[in-house]
């Protein structure tokens, strides 16, 4: 199944999977050095794909609440992973950069959908 066909779920609809998503690809092509890093970071990006996606299927705001503050916490520790990696010469100073701003963009999504 390519994207093009792939039925359409609530969770495609909403911009924080969007960026999340990115985020993911963004990160697995960042190069980290560090193994341990590199697995920390895109751990916690899975982690935040697949939280968004659980809250978008939870029915009561409180369990959409529990999933997407979980999904915000797993984008900050992804991103401190690439960041530690960028700050011990693991991984491209540019490429910390650019994910920076994605995972800004998506910490105030997600803090939007806790509301």
């Amino acid at each position: 199944m390519t994207a093009t066909t792939r039925p359409r779920l609530p969770f495609h609809r909403l911009a924080a999977y969007q960026v999340a998503a990115e985020l993911l690809v963004a990160y697995k092509n960042a190069d980290i050095r560090d193994a341990k890093l590199r697995f920390e970071c895109l751990k916690s990006a899975k982690s935040v794909c697949c939280n968004v996606a659980e809250g978008s299927g939870r029915f009561t705001q409180a369990d959409k609440a529990r999933a997407f503050t979980i999904a915000r916490g797993e984008a900050l520790e992804a991103y401190a992973a690439l960041e530690v990696a960028g700050l011990s010469g693991d991984a491209d100073e540019e490429v910390v950069e650019r994910c920076l701003a994605l995972t800004d963009r998506l910490y105030g999504l997600l803090t939007g959908l806790l509301r």
